[in-house]
């Protein structure tokens, strides 16, 4: 067993169960702070490995990391973010709330303004490619089935509007049917906005969802990520591929994946969004 030990901030979603299973294999020791109501990965804990926490009790996070001398994060997993009526925060949370303007905060900066303040108590920050090999989306088709001349075109244009919605800090995909925009993810989330895809797709050509990390975002924090739930949940609602910029977008479960959209005739494309 390695002497290192790192500190799993863990969300929802199959991610945290693939770093587990890695740093298990590896040898890596590590402890979890697991957000209560996001994380589905309990099983594979043992007891003494982790602690669970609300969201607004950041300094018992912080506490149990201290506990075992740890000061290498890795934060992994979907969070919804929420309210501030919803939150009940601890001494921690509390100062820091005070510090900023929550509501004047995108995504990227809310993430960015906590592991500054967390940065300043001692922690760094690792990613999931630091701990799990080939995790990133790469270039080229994947499986059996390649997108046609519309749905090319449909990429481009989504790739290009990602592009220009970076600055503004909303999403990171958007739902593109012959030229026109059928839906832009926000705060809901991947599989939310593609649920309303069914509603407003057109005849002809389906839509295609484009997915893409926002340019300047942090690369070890939210990265945007898709895997087999996406594809089912795309193909459900009508959308007939996925382009996934290669190096930008994380992968959950790559072999399922392409197994699940080459039974569903869903076509996978990784570009390189220098390319576009």
């Amino acid at each position: 067993m390695s002497t290192r030990i790192i500190g799993l901030v863990i969300g929802g979603g199959k991610l945290p169960e693939k770093v587990i299973e890695t740093l298990q294999i590896k040898g890596i020791g590590f402890k979890a702070v697991v957000l209560d109501g996001f994380a589905e990965c309990l099983p594979l804990l043992k007891t003494e490995d982790y602690i669970k926490i609300k969201l607004g009790q950041v300094g018992s996070g912080i506490a149990f990391f201290r506990k075992f001398g740890i000061t290498e994060v890795l934060m992994i997993g979907s969070v919804k973010r929420p309210s501030l009526t919803s939150l009940f925060p601890d001494l921690w949370t509390a100062k820091f709330l005070l510090k900023i303007s929550l509501k004047s905060l995108g995504d990227d900066g809310m993430l960015k303004a906590i592991t500054n303040a967390l940065k300043d108590e001692g922690f760094s920050f690792i990613g999931i490619q630091d701990i799990v090999d080939d995790i990133f989306a790469k270039e080229g088709i994947y499986g059996k089935i390649s997108p046609d001349e519309q749905a090319m075109a449909d990429i481009r244009y989504g790739i290009s509007l990602l592009k220009s919605l970076s600055s503004l800090d909303i999403g990171q995909g958007v739902v593109i049917q012959q030229g026109l925009v059928i839906a832009v993810e926000a705060i809901e989330g991947t599989d939310n906005m593609l649920a309303r895809v069914k509603d407003f797709k057109r005849e002809g050509a389906a839509p295609v969802l484009v997915k893409m990390k926002k340019i300047g975002q942090h690369d070890k924090l939210d990265l945007p990520t898709v895997g087999s739930s996406t594809v089912i949940t795309a193909h459900k609602n009508g959308v007939r591929g996925l382009a996934v910029q290669a190096g930008g977008v994380l992968i959950a479960d790559y072999e399922n994946m392409v197994k699940t959209a080459n039974e569903l005739g869903i076509f996978i494309y990784g570009y390189d969004s220098n390319q576009y």
